[in-house]
C-alpha cells in the first residue's frame, strides 16, 4: 500500500513537471498577445533607429501584433539598455542593442546600471554595417592621408563628432588616432541627428557615422566621405576606399546592431523571436532595403550573436584600455 502511493505521489510530481515544462512551449505558441516594444536607446535619425523601425513594421506584420519603436536616448544608450535589462523577460520587451550598449560601455562608465553580459539574452544580429569618415566644405582636406598630414601640422586643433562615448563611431576615431599617430579632439552627441546639423553648420570638422544615417547626405552632397572602416570598400559606396587602403593597413571597425531580450526569457520565445526575424531579414524587401542603406543583413542564431559580443568585448577591451578612453 505505501509503495503503491509513493508512485503515485512520484507520478503525479513528474506529470506536475513536464506541465511546467511544457508552459514554455505553450506560451511560445500564443505568443504573441499584446504589442511589443522595442527600445531604440537614442535619438530618431540614426542607423539604429533606422533598422528598429525597418524591423519593427515588417516583424509586427509577421507576428500579427504592433511592434511600437521606444526611444530613450541618453548615457550612450544606458538609458534605453537599462529600461530593457530591467523588463519583464516576458518576450514583450526588445532592445535594439550595439557594440557601445552591449560591449564598449562597460569600460567607459565607473558605474553602469546593467551587467550586458547577464542581464541581456541574445536573439539575433540585425544588420552589420561600416561606417564613414565625412568633413565638410570648410576642411580643406579630400582623402585619409591628406587628413592625417593636416592633424600632425596642426596636432589637437581638429575635432570630430559621433553618435555617443564609446560607440563604435568613436572608436572609429580612437583607432585612427592611435594607429596614425595624431590627436583629433573627440565631441560626443546623443545620437547621429544632432552630430551631423553640427557637421553641415561647420560646428565640428569630421564626423564617424554609421553609414546607413549618413548616406542620404552623401548622396546628397552635402558632406564629403573620405573612408569606409570597413575591410572592403562598400557596395553602395564603390568609389569611396577604405581606411585601410588610404594608408593604414589593418584598419577596420565593424559596426553592428542586434537583438535582445531581458535575461530570463524563456529559450521557446527567442527561438521564434529569432526564427520570425530571420525571415523577415531574407524577405527581397528588407534584405534590398538594408543594402541599399549600405548594411548587411543578419539573421543568425541567438549563439552566434552571443559570439560576436564575446569576440568584440575582447577586442575592444585592449583598444579602450590602450587609448585611456573615458566616459564624458
Amino acid at each position: 500500500m505505501h509503495r503503491r502511493a509513493t508512485l503515485r505521489l512520484a507520478a503525479m510530481a513528474c506529470a506536475a513537471l513536464c506541465a511546467q515544462l511544457a508552459l514554455p512551449a505553450r506560451a511560445a505558441d500564443n505568443y504573441p498577445t499584446k504589442p511589443l516594444r522595442l527600445v531604440v536607446p537614442f535619438t530618431p535619425g540614426g542607423t539604429t533607429d533606422i533598422l528598429a523601425r525597418l524591423l519593427a513594421q515588417k516583424l509586427g506584420e509577421a507576428l500579427g501584433q504592433t511592434v511600437v519603436v521606444d526611444n530613450r536616448p541618453g548615457a550612450g544608450g544606458n538609458i534605453g539598455a537599462e529600461a530593457v535589462a530591467k523588463a519583464a523577460p516576458d518576450g514583450y520587451t526588445l532592445l535594439m542593442g550595439t557594440l557601445g550598449t552591449q560591449v564598449t560601455n562597460q569600460f567607459l562608465y565607473a558605474r553602469m546600471p546593467y551587467d550586458s553580459a547577464k542581464d541581456f539574452a541574445p536573439v539575433t544580429l540585425v544588420a552589420n554595417s561600416p561606417n564613414v569618415l565625412l568633413t565638410n566644405a570648410t576642411l580643406p582636406v579630400k582623402s585619409v592621408a591628406e587628413l592625417i598630414a593636416l592633424a600632425r601640422q596642426r596636432p589637437g586643433s581638429l575635432n570630430y563628432a559621433s553618435t555617443s562615448t564609446g560607440g563604435s563611431p568613436h572608436l572609429s576615431g580612437e583607432l585612427l588616432d592611435s594607429m596614425a599617430g595624431v590627436k583629433m579632439q573627440h565631441v560626443p552627441y546623443k545620437g547621429a541627428a544632432p552630430a551631423m546639423t553640427d557637421l553641415l553648420a561647420g560646428q565640428v570638422n569630421l564626423m564617424f557615422d554609421n553609414l546607413p544615417s549618413a548616406l542620404a547626405q552623401i548622396q546628397a552632397g552635402k558632406v564629403r566621405a573620405l573612408a569606409v572602416t570597413s575591410p572592403q570598400r562598400s557596395p553602395i559606396l564603390p568609389d569611396v576606399p577604405t581606411v585601410a587602403e588610404s594608408g593604414l593597413p589593418g584598419y577596420v571597425v565593424n559596426s553592428w546592431f542586434g537583438l535582445l531580450a531581458p535575461a530570463g526569457t524563456p529559450s521557446a520565445l527567442v527561438a521564434r523571436l529569432q526564427q520570425t526575424v530571420a525571415k523577415v531579414l531574407a524577405t527581397p524587401e528588407v534584405k534590398q532595403r538594408i543594402e541599399q542603406l549600405g548594411a548587411v543583413p543578419g539573421g543568425d542564431s541567438p549563439a552566434a550573436f552571443a559570439a560576436v559580443i564575446r569576440a568584440d568585448t575582447e577586442k575592444w577591451a585592449r583598444v579602450i584600455k590602450s587609448a585611456g578612453i573615458q566616459a564624458q
